[in-house]
């Protein structure tokens, strides 16, 4: 142990963290803070001697300059939190691990890792004799701090070794539930944080598509619109983004402006969002809202093409005529039956891949994971865990009795919000396809048959008839000279 470096308390380590950044750095102290001995380690020392020198001063940390020094201060069976890097840098720092570990002991990967990666990994680890969770973490800086919402996978034997740290370091509701519980085998835990992620995508760009119509087609100023965000956040919007929208437009800085009308209008992201879009496509699911929530990040990239397409392509849309109290009411509607499709495409994502990875997924569970500590919590997670407390089968948000009337009866204000959206040039990606969405599934006909008709007509993809058995195949010679022969039916 480096002389340089103080080690407070005695005996040996509950849990090692790998890993002193933001994120690493505050889950470490909210640890110890519930009472537990941790031994830290980043791979540039001087981090580990700054923060035991700073923040962890008098607190019951052990600093280590090494993997060995990390692993030996550890009580068996030993758990590590790696916050390193998605991808690579985990391959790698497991490889290390390995071979200084003995059986029983836990790996965890705190990080936004993809969920094929941690079912690979904990192959790999449980071969070696070691046990291996991938698990979510939501909340950011503060939620590390003061309580995150936790979503744990993977090997389930990990599960009550690290359960008495993660309940008590997470977030908790109203009621003093726990905003942590066991997800899945395997990869189910970094799944259920990737679904998280892409809701926040949706979340995030139906707030912003609100926020813009509220600022182009009515004009209003941001001291206006904090008022309104205020409101609703009393309201069934309540929730964390809706919190720190009204924060961010009553926001000014030492001069009296506003910050947020000083931002560009690009928008990052580090691609969590365009997994759970790219997931959905390969389950077969629709996901239309979230993958336009990505989109509409990627559009907003192209700043500089955007700037010179205005120049060529602007038009002067009629100012808005209808009654202005009405449409900031109709948004309120909107955003919610809009958010409400969200969630339900993303339960339906769940649902396919617990499925198609024979994991059992507690849905109302996943809710009550998220009430709390996380990035979309809201209190309206308390009526999806109500849903399917209901029905633990629900296939669909939308078929809940709950969920059914608010979006019906939120309908035609939601209509209202496209067309004023639409007649003013204001783009709503999401809002829009949200409703195209309910549209569709409630269609008990849509016009694939003639899609299915064109597919036979030029490839002789075949297709089934509405007055025979599902399944069974048939092919039309449109032309005439086409000949019987047909291609081989399947599905993507």
């Amino acid at each position: 142990m480096n002389a340089s470096i103080a080690r407070v308390g005695s005996g040996k380590a509950d849990i090692g963290m790998i890993g002193l950044a933001v994120m690493g750095e505050n889950l470490a102290l909210n640890i110890e803070s519930r009472g537990f001995q941790v031994a830290v380690y980043n791979r540039t020392t001087a981090k580990v001697d700054e923060f035991m020198r700073g923040r962890a001063a008098g607190k019951r940390f052990i600093g280590a300059h090494n993997p060995q020094e990390l692993v030996a201060a550890l009580q068996r069976p030993r758990k590590i939190i790696m916050l390193v890097k998605a991808g690579r840098p985990v391959d790698d720092l497991i490889e290390q691990l390995l071979p200084l570990l003995e059986a029983g002991d836990i790996l965890i990967d705190g990080g936004n890792s993809q969920y094929t990666d941690t079912i690979r990994r904990t192959q790999r680890v449980e071969d070696a004799g070691m046990l291996y969770v991938g698990s979510g973490v939501s909340g950011g800086e503060d939620g590390a701090l003061h309580g995150p919402s936790l979503m744990p996978g993977g090997s389930t034997a990990a599960w009550p070794h690290i359960k008495p740290i993660f309940q008590a370091i997470c977030a908790r509701t109203k009621e003093g539930d726990p905003c942590c519980d066991w997800m899945g085998e395997n990869g189910a835990g970094h799944f259920v944080k990737m679904i998280h992620n892409g809701i926040e995508y949706g979340d995030m760009q139906l707030i912003a598509e609100t926020y813009d119509v509220l600022r182009r087609v009515l004009g209003l100023d941001n001291d206006r619109m904090h008022d309104i965000f205020r409101q609703w956040n009393a309201s069934e919007l309540d929730s964390y983004l809706i919190e720190i929208t009204r924060d961010i437009l009553g926001y000014r800085d030492a001069t009296g402006a506003a910050v947020l009308d000083a931002i560009l209008d690009a928008a990052g992201q580090k691609g969590t969002g365009k997994w759970t879009v790219v997931e959905a496509l390969d389950q077969g699911t629709p996901l239309t809202l979230i993958g336009e929530a990505v989109f509409a990040r990627t559009l907003s990239s192209a700043k500089e093409e955007r700037v010179a397409a205005a120049a060529l392509l602007s038009t002067a849309p009629a100012p808005f005529q209808g009654n202005r109290d009405q449409l900031i009411d109709d948004l309120r509607q909107a955003l919610y039956a809009a958010k409400i499709i969200s969630y339900a495409q993303g339960y339906q994502l769940l649902r396919a891949a617990a499925a198609a990875n024979r994991w059992n997924l507690n849905y109302g569970g996943i809710a009550l994971v998220w009430r709390g500590g996380c990035i979309i919590r809201s209190a309206f997670l308390g009526d999806i865990k109500r849903a399917f407390d209901r029905d633990p089968q629900l296939v669909n948000l939308l078929l809940d009795p709950f969920f059914k009337q608010a979006v019906v009866s939120r309908q035609e204000a939601w209509r209202r919000v496209v067309v004023a959206a639409v007649q003013g040039g204001v783009p709503v990606p999401c809002l829009s396809a949200a409703l195209t969405y309910f549209d569709g599934y409630r269609s008990a006909r849509l016009p694939a048959n003639l899609i299915q008709a064109q597919r036979d007509y030029f490839g002789a993809h075949t297709y089934e008839r509405i007055d025979q058995p599902r399944g069974q195949m048939f092919h039309t010679n449109w032309t005439g000279h086409g000949g019987d022969t047909t291609s081989r039916a399947y599905t993507v």
